[in-house]
């Protein structure tokens, strides 16, 4: 497994990173959303605030990691509404997908200390017995 930083030099080599977020914006983040970043996600943040990944010039970007101000509770980011009925509230969008699909974070548990990532297809993300890990972390 390679560590965060080089995962953060591989998003400098092969991808757009946006400018670091400054720790005021971290803090404020944390305090809009009621949770903390956890170690990798604040790595992340701190060494880019969004990236988008797979630039393609003709075609334009299918992923990109949101910056802070952009990040809400997946239901919100897939269904436009913040109600029980479109999904959980411990869900939150964190990379669009493009296609109204999104990567979202489970901030509602962790493992080894990380947030697990959850696939959350727009078709079918308010059926919360169809959520999908797809990763234990970030990195």
């Amino acid at each position: 497994m390679r560590s965060m930083n080089e995962l953060l030099a591989e998003v400098s080599r092969l991808h757009s990173p946006g400018p670091p977020a400054m720790a005021e914006e971290l803090a404020a983040f944390e305090r809009r959303v009621g949770w903390t970043l956890d170690p990798d996600l604040r790595a992340f943040y701190l060494y880019c605030n969004g990236a988008i990944l797979f630039e393609d010039r003709k075609y334009g970007s299918p992923y990109g990691f949101l910056p802070l101000a952009k990040i809400d509770r997946a239901r919100f980011a897939i269904y436009g509404e913040d109600s029980d009925q479109w999904g959980p509230a411990h869900l939150y969008a964190l990379c669009d997908v493009r296609d109204g699909d999104y990567v979202a974070l489970d901030v509602s548990r962790q493992e080894h200390g990380r947030y697990p990532l959850i696939d959350a297809f727009h078709s079918s993300f308010y059926e919360q017995t169809r959520h999908r890990q797809i990763a234990s972390s970030l990195a």
